[in-house]
């Protein structure tokens, strides 16, 4: 197949490429610059050279996103312009990748990930919208950047079911090979775990002085974590555990 594929340099992407190119598809990775093995220009956020970027790819993998801009203008606009250029003639999948709980954890980038999901379902394109859950190396950086001093502090009764990164690629390639859902797929990890879980096994492997301590967290986003918002409802599983991601 000839395969374009958006956030073709991010976390899950350029495993998503590797991992393409590896099942013997033709892939491009879209990009503003157009820059390494196989890019081509393309710019989201303002249009320009999305038709020819996108022209004659079969399928089309979504994975670009913007979490720390203005993801209302990355993510949400910016999938609208990719409806408007994708090849129609061609087109035969169109993969959204997005986050488990999108629909159910009031988040401001959560909103704009439902939102640019509802874009898709509108456009009339055959899509799967590919939820999946938070990446080992993602729950990584935010207990490191949580830990102050010998301190961890994590909210108390958070639940997450955390997914290798090489995994998740493998999914999302193996879904893009196959025919479109119409609708919402979930994609997670082996093992539903806490907060203060992942945060002790964390610690014990990578910052043994660091003591954790679970917190009470007020408020309507805590209430959704502790409820299992974050949780899938159903579809595949990963087996990498999140202890077997810090013994490397």
């Amino acid at each position: 197949m000839d395969v374009l594929v958006t956030g073709g340099t991010g976390r899950l992407g350029r495993v998503v490429v590797g991992r393409l190119q590896g099942a013997g598809h033709r892939v491009r990775q879209m990009s503003r610059r157009g820059t390494g093995p196989g890019g081509v220009r393309g710019d989201l956020a303002t249009g320009r050279d999305l038709s020819p970027a996108l022209a004659g790819a079969e399928v089309v993998v979504h994975a670009a996103s913007d979490a720390r801009g203005n993801y209302w203008e990355a993510d949400v606009a910016g999938t609208r312009r990719l409806v408007q250029a994708v090849d129609r003639g061609r087109l035969r999948h169109l993969v959204y990748v997005s986050i488990v709980g999108v629909d159910r954890i009031p988040f401001g980038y959560y909103h704009a990930k439902y939102a640019a999901e509802q874009v898709l379902l509108a456009s009339g394109l055959p899509v799967t919208l590919l939820r999946v859950t938070q990446f080992h190396d993602f729950v990584d950086e935010l207990l490191r950047t949580a830990r102050r001093g010998p301190v961890l502090p994590v909210p108390m009764g958070w639940r997450a079911q955390p997914v290798d990164v090489g995994e998740a690629a493998t999914h999302v390639a193996e879904v893009a090979a196959g025919p479109p859902a119409g609708d919402v797929v979930e994609f997670g990890g082996p093992e539903e775990l806490t907060a203060a879980d992942m945060a002790r096994a964390w610690a014990a492997a990578r910052e043994p002085g660091a003591r954790v301590v679970a917190t009470p967290v007020p408020g309507r986003l805590s209430a959704a974590f502790r409820d299992g918002a974050a949780l899938p409802t159903g579809g595949a599983r990963g087996r990498r555990t999140y202890a077997e991601h810090l013994r490397g």
